[in-house]
């Protein structure tokens, strides 16, 4: 232990829920945990909405109320005050903090610093100082375009866009996870002269464990009353910028006698939202069906969906994305260039133009068998050249030791 280098992973609420950063590190750890050069420090919310829960993870072992190991990294939960958005600054500023006070307190040498989103800029710089006077390195991961989320106010949307500037500014390294973030980031902030590297995530090809016949695969299809290839799904965050009420709109003007399996994280006031807007509780065929936590579980359901949509328009190479192009025949995304560079002639392609997405769903519906396969061999081979978390893991390896 006291030979590895420490690398303070920031800015992640949880692992193991739905969300870019969870599902990374999640991965991340997976892959590394038998190495021996390195060791992952890992910052979660304790406490409110998207809190860490040990408990719906595997091979935990707890260390304290606080603390446990998971795949060999250390896990350390910290309270946040719930004072609404701005919680996440908070959290991401004291989660900084903490690492720094711990690097400094344990003597650790040349510690890595690495920061997923861009929220606390206008801390940063004095941040920044400290971590060099300790020998450290600060990476950060600047994420999507956090500053163009539906979800914000426009006072707030000026907050993100002013904190990445300043992030980007003082970061000794920006590692996109995307192409097209690394140019954003390069034309964007020029006068800075940032250094950048592009490691996207990473997905797998391997089958899901669970038979046709297992179990739980048949009891979450009959609590649902759905047929293997006979419902289309999306998997996600409920949130604007993913696009659900475009989607179960243009679903509802279908002819399609297929459900649409809608697998996300329960948000009553959303949802009460979507229905005053659509009514979509008078189409049997749309199914919110909650979370799904049982990653084999959710593979096979990806496995046996019809076809999945991704409507996902901020951000960078998008974990469900990846997952679902590794395991679901045809995928159909919104045609946004993030989701276009992910997905290449391997996807579906449609707009937030009303009637296209429906239009598209028709003709999807009709599909050969030949298509279909067609569709399903692009697919994997996406995930196969470009995505495999084996090549993603060994790009960080490289990237932790060479700083």
């Amino acid at each position: 232990m006291e030979d590895k280098r420490t690398v303070f992973i920031i800015g992640a609420k949880n692992i193991g829920m739905y969300g870019g950063y969870e599902t990374f590190i999640d991965m991340l750890t997976l892959m590394h945990q038998d190495q021996d050069q390195f060791q992952y420090y890992v910052i979660t919310k304790k406490n409110g909405h998207s809190k860490m829960d040990e408990t719906k993870l595997n091979g935990v072992t707890v260390i304290d109320e606080d603390t446990f190991i998971y795949h060999n990294a250390t896990v350390k939960k910290i309270h946040v005050p719930q004072i609404g958005p701005a919680q996440a600054i908070i959290y991401d500023f004291d989660a900084l903090k903490y690492c720094i006070s711990y690097a400094k307190e344990n003597h650790l040498v040349k510690p890595i610093f690495y920061i997923c989103s861009c929220r606390i800029g206008f801390m940063y710089k004095k941040l920044v100082k400290q971590i060099h006077e300790i020998g450290g390195t600060v990476c950060l991961n600047p994420d999507g375009h956090e500053w163009k989320r539906a979800k914000w106010a426009a006072p707030v949307r000026k907050y993100w866009k002013e904190s990445e500037k300043r992030m980007v500014r003082y970061s000794d390294l920006m590692v996109c996870d995307s192409v097209n973030i690394e140019k954003y980031i390069q034309e964007e902030y020029k006068d800075y002269h940032p250094h950048t590297t592009f490691i996207a995530y990473g997905s797998d090809l391997t089958p899901s464990t669970l038979k046709d016949d297992d179990p739980a695969f048949l009891e979450w299809l009959e609590k649902h009353d759905v047929r293997p290839k006979e419902y289309y799904m999306c998997c996600g965050r409920l949130v604007p910028e993913n696009s659900f009420e475009i989607m179960i709109r243009e679903f509802m003007k279908t002819r399609t006698k297929k459900d649409f399996v809608l697998i996300t994280t329960v948000y009553p006031k959303l949802q009460e939202e979507l229905e005053k807007k659509l009514h979509y509780s008078k189409d049997k065929r749309i199914k919110f069906v909650g979370p799904v936590y049982n990653t084999q579980l959710l593979k096979k359901i990806r496995e046996n969906a019809y076809a999945n949509f991704h409507g996902h328009t901020v951000g960078g190479t998008n974990p469900s994305l990846l997952e679902a192009l590794g395991s679901t025949d045809v995928n159909m995304l919104i045609d946004v260039p993030f989701n276009r560079e992910v997905g290449l002639e391997a996807a579906v392609y449609w707009t937030d133009v009303e009637g296209n997405l429906a239009r598209r769903i028709d003709e999807v519906d009709h599909f050969t068998k030949q298509q279909i396969e067609d569709y399903s061999q692009k697919a994997k081979a996406r995930i196969r050249d470009a995505y495999n978390w084996e090549y993603i893991a060994s790009e960080y390896e490289k990237l932790w030791m060479s700083l």
